[in-house]
């Protein structure tokens, strides 16, 4: 038997498609990119679909950075922010909401399933309504790891202790957006829904109009992509309170949806489009 035919032949490798916009389709999409990039700790009650009826809750970051795990008390949490990931984060999030499903008191999976073959029905898409949006609560350190009344000891207080330390103080003034507090400057961080074209374009008709900011003290820094969402941020004043910026977002909300509800019947004039390609210049990244 001559050499070509002793050749075995190898199956091709097949290279899964990095899906970009991992939680298209879901209404809670600009909140689970929040809370996976730069929420530090909250929790969300997960609406599940008719069929699994064990309650879940979302959370920024578990024990360890773990992807899931279930309490002593039998309270079962999925992490989000986790230290790896496959070609799509939907699936992966999908796996552990599956394995939380059928997991046991103290059971901890430490890291999400991204190496099986994909199969039906493991999505986050397959998983949740679709219409639901997310009940966030936000949380100034990371006690709810344990069950109430219980006091850490050991690693479990070192690991605690750290975390509690790295929190940046935060608020949520609306769906997807959140103030945040990083050392000496206060920024808004807003995840938007619509496509980054669309958005541009309505961010410039207000920024040629004057009206991208959110009053004094405030100013339109840059944005930066997540997950195939633009995330716009503002620069506001440290010194003011969370809340009072809550009212100002909440217009420029109103002004941002006329703008983008005129695009179609007003395509940007001249000094729009010079807005516009100021703001795809100012691209950040989010530290």
């Amino acid at each position: 038997m001559g050499k070509a035919a002793r050749k075995k032949t190898k199956a091709p490798k097949v290279r899964e498609k990095f899906v970009a916009q991992p939680f298209e389709g879901l209404a809670a999409e600009p909140e689970l990119i929040a809370l996976r990039e730069f929420v530090p700790s909250a929790t969300a009650p997960l609406s599940l679909v008719d069929g699994l009826d064990r309650v879940v809750t979302l959370a920024t970051v578990l024990p360890m950075a773990a992807a899931a795990f279930v309490r002593t008390d039998g309270q079962v949490f999925v992490g989000l922010q986790v230290q790896t990931r496959s070609s799509d984060i939907s699936r992966d999030l999908g796996r552990s909401v599956r394995w939380a499903l059928q997991a046991e008191p103290g059971d901890v999976l430490s890291v999400p399933d991204t190496t099986s073959a994909p199969a039906e029905g493991e999505r986050l898409q397959d998983l949740l309504v679709a219409d639901a949006e997310l009940d966030v609560t936000l949380h100034t350190d990371f006690g709810w790891w344990l069950p109430e009344d219980t006091d850490p000891d050991g690693e479990v207080k070192l690991s605690l202790d750290r975390a509690n330390e790295a929190i940046m103080p935060t608020d949520r003034l609306g769906a997807g957006s959140y103030w945040v507090l990083a050392g000496e400057k206060a920024h808004l961080r807003w995840v938007r829904p619509e496509p980054e074209n669309k958005l541009l374009q309505a961010l410039a008709r207000l920024s040629a109009a004057g009206q991208l900011g959110l009053g004094e003290g405030s100013r339109y820094a840059g944005s930066f992509r997540a997950h195939g969402l633009l995330v716009p941020v503002w620069d506001l004043d440290p010194e003011a309170h969370a809340r009072e910026w809550t009212e100002p977002a909440k217009e420029l909300g109103v002004r941002l949806d006329e703008a983008l509800a005129s695009l179609d019947a007003e395509p940007l004039n001249a000094a729009e489009r010079r807005a516009r390609d100021g703001l795809i210049g100012r691209q950040l990244t989010l530290r």
